[in-house]
């Protein structure tokens, strides 16, 4: 199992949680507030998040055995669609 984790800078936080986990909510188990999201990818993977009025902090858990640069890939490529007036925005991913 690994965890990637990534800070990401944008006053739109909370907007873009939201609209993801809305977009995967008809595809995989989805939770979400304002503040904090939880998504379950039928591989396995989770991803959570967290918004604040600056960043958007994100924890990626991918199972063993599954691609962890793809996954990353797929999360900020999701991400940078609903901030498409300041993508592509900043992953700092790093070994949690």
């Amino acid at each position: 199992m690994s965890v990637s984790l990534a800070r990401v800078p944008t006053a739109s936080a909370s907007r873009y949680l939201q609209q993801l986990a809305k977009h995967w909510s008809h595809k995989m188990v989805v939770t979400f507030s304002p503040e904090e999201g939880t998504i379950d990818f039928p591989n396995g993977s989770r991803l959570e998040m967290r918004a604040d009025s600056e960043t958007l902090d994100v924890a990626l858990t991918v199972p063993a055995g599954e691609d962890v640069e793809r996954m990353r890939g797929v999360v900020a490529s999701h991400l940078d669609r609903f901030a498409f007036r300041e993508a592509p925005l900043t992953f700092d991913w790093r070994e949690g």
